[in-house]
């Protein structure tokens, strides 16, 4: 496993940890990670996208709203939502982390950690917002590009993602 995979894995931990704790793990979640690993890339890779997704939450709760109409994010199992909400904060939250890559690596850490659908049911959400929010990307068939730049209304409003890093 990639040091940037092995940080994913870091940050679903901590994410899941920090959803079920509530903001009281805010103060925790720092020493969560450097507990959880002894490379220090393996750390600032998990903390940038731990604390990046917990920002950028409200922005990927909209999207996933949007792309899964028929479900309550609150009966949503954790797993799902918090992989779902790394995905697109690293879709678009982030320029250094091609989309494909980011949904690639959220279907193997749902299969890996969620319910027997998971993987089929993050690839529909994020396929969804991949859509909407990069349709120039999703109908290509080339290579996916760093520095792309989301298409569609932030479903939560106008908004600079890169604010929010």
């Amino acid at each position: 496993m990639s040091k940037r995979e092995q940080g994913r894995v870091l940050a679903i931990q901590t994410l899941y940890q920090w959803d079920l704790r509530g903001e009281e793990f805010s103060d925790q979640a720092d020493d969560f990670l450097s507990e959880s690993t002894q490379d220090p890339e393996v750390y600032f890779f998990a903390r940038e996208l731990t604390f990046g997704t917990w920002q950028f939450r409200e922005q990927a709760d909209a999207w996933i709203r949007r792309a899964a109409a028929h479900w309550d994010m609150t009966r949503m199992a954790a797993v799902d939502r918090n992989v779902l909400r790394l995905a697109i904060y690293e879709m678009l939250g982030r320029t250094d982390i091609p989309a494909r890559v980011a949904i690639d690596q959220a279907i193997e850490l749902a299969k890996r950690f969620g319910a027997g659908e998971s993987g089929a049911f993050v690839n529909g959400i994020l396929d969804h917002v991949m859509r909407e929010a990069l349709p120039d990307l999703a109908n290509s068939h080339g290579k996916d590009r760093a520095d792309r730049q989301p298409q569609a209304q932030d479903p939560v409003g106008e908004h600079d993602a890169a604010a929010d890093i």
